[in-house]
C-alpha cells in the first residue's frame, strides 16, 4: 500500500508512531516506524498483530520498508485511534480523572480484549494506561511490542509499576499478570497517578512489589462493587487470581451496561435519544447512579533481598534489563531475554 506520512502523534525512545494517509483510498492510519536494524521489537510486535482479530485489539494493517532522510526505516501500519491513549483521555478531564462508570466501561472492554489474547494463548505483558488508545467507541489494546506466548519460557518485560509480585520476583509472566496490571490501571483511570505513588525509582518498586506482600492503595472513595473488582485483580497469589472470564461477570463491570440500558429506555419513552458517551450525559446523571465517582487523589527490611532485587534491576550476570523512557509518564519499559542474556530493544 502507497502512503504518505503526517504529523507526529507520539515518540518512544526508538519508535516514531505518526498519522499515514493512503494514497488511494485516502484512509487514515496510524504507523509506527523505527530505523530497520533497530526494529526487532517492532518486527515482534507485527508478527503478534498480524494474527489477532478483535473489537478490543487495535487492528493491522500491514507493513513495509522504505527509505526516509537517508534512513531506511521499518514500518507498522495499523489503526488509527483518535482519542489518543487512557493517559490522554484522563488530562482532559477538568478533575484529572475518570468517573466510576467510564471506568467500568474502559475495564470492561480491556478485560474483553484481555479474554480473547489469553484465550488465543498470548500474554499481552505491558498493561497500563499509555497502552490502551481510545476512539468513540471506547478503549482497544495496543503496543505488543512485551508480548509474548504463554508457553514462552521466562523472560520478564513491561513496566515495573504495573508489575504483578510474581514478575518482579523474576518467576513468571503469565494471564494472571495481566489481570494484576488491570487493577492498576483500575487505580490509574480513577486517580490521574500510578498505581505506586510512595515509590520513585525502580529498584524499591520491585522490592515493595516482589516482596512486601503490599498491593497498591484502592482509593477510598471507590464504591465496594469497584473495590472489589481490583481487590480480585490485586491477589497476591497468580494462581488466586481471577481471570478475564471470571472478571467480565463482577457486578462492577455491569454498571455501564445498566446504565445504558436506562438512558435507553428513557429515551424511548422521552422521544429523544441521546449517545451515551454525550459529555453532557455524564454531566447530568442522577447522583444516585454516581456512587463513588467523585474520586480525590491520593496523596526495607532484609538486605538480602534487596540485593536480589538490585540485581534483577542490572546487576544481575544472568538476567540483564534495559529501562526506556515512556514518553508520557516518568516510568519505563523494560525487556529481558533471560535465555539469551541479551537485549530486546
Amino acid at each position: 500500500m502507497r502512503w504518505t506520512r503526517g504529523h507526529v502523534l507520539g515518540r518512544g525512545s526508538s519508535a516514531t508512531v505518526s498519522t499515514a494517509t493512503s494514497t488511494a483510498t485516502r484512509e487514515v492510519f496510524a504507523v509506527k516506524s523505527v530505523v530497520l536494524s533497530q526494529s526487532e521489537t517492532l518486527q515482534r510486535e507485527q508478527k503478534f498483530l498480524s494474527l489477532l482479530s478483535s473489537p478490543y485489539v487495535v487492528s493491522y494493517k500491514g507493513y513495509d520498508i522504505s527509505r526516509e532522510e537517508n534512513k531506511i526505516m521499518y514500518n507498522l501500519l495499523m489503526e488509527y485511534m483518535p482519542g489518543g491513549t487512557v493517559i490522554d483521555a484522563i488530562k482532559v478531564q477538568n478533575c484529572d480523572r475518570l468517573n466510576e462508570l467510564e471506568i467500568s466501561n474502559y475495564t470492561r472492554q480491556i478485560i474483553q480484549g484481555l479474554e480473547y489474547l489469553h484465550s488465543n494463548g498470548v500474554v499481552h505483558c505491558d498493561i497500563k494506561g499509555a497502552n490502551l488508545l481510545v476512539d468513540e467507541n471506547g478503549v482497544k489494546i495496543a503496543d505488543f511490542g512485551c508480548a509474548k506466548w504463554a508457553s514462552e519460557g521466562v523472560a520478564v518485560c513491561g513496566t515495573p509499576v504495573f508489575m504483578a509480585p510474581e514478575v518482579a520476583r523474576g518467576e513468571e509472566q503469565g494471564f494472571a499478570a495481566d489481570i494484576w496490571a488491570v487493577g492498576c490501571v483500575v487505580i490509574e483511570m480513577a486517580t490521574g497517578g500510578l498505581p505506586w505513588s510512595n515509590v520513585s525509582d525502580p529498584v524499591s518498586v520491585l522490592y515493595k512489589i516482589g516482596f512486601s506482600g503490599e498491593s497498591p492503595e484502592i482509593p477510598d472513595v471507590f464504591s465496594y462493587q469497584a473495590k472489589d473488582f481490583i481487590s480480585k485483580c490485586l491477589i497476591q497469589d497468580s494462581k488466586e487470581r481471577w481471570g478475564a472470564t471470571e472478571l467480565l461477570k463482577h457486578p462492577f463491570l455491569e454498571q455501564f451496561k445498566r446504565h445504558t440500558k436506562e438512558i435507553t429506555d428513557r429515551d424511548l419513552r422521552t422521544g429523544s435519544p441521546t449517545s451515551i458517551l454525550d459529555r453532557d450525559v455524564w454531566n447530568s446523571m442522577e447522583e444516585s447512579a454516581l456512587v463513588g465517582s467523585d474520586f480525590i487523589r491520593q496523596s526495607c527490611s532484609s538486605y538480602s533481598l534487596r540485593q536480589r532485587i538490585e540485581q534483577l534491576a542490572g546487576n544481575s550476570e544472568k538476567v540483564k534489563w534495559t529501562w526506556k523512557v515512556e514518553e508520557e509518564i516518568d516510568w519505563m519499559t523494560i525487556r529481558s531475554n533471560e535465555s539469551s542474556g541479551r537485549w530486546r530493544r
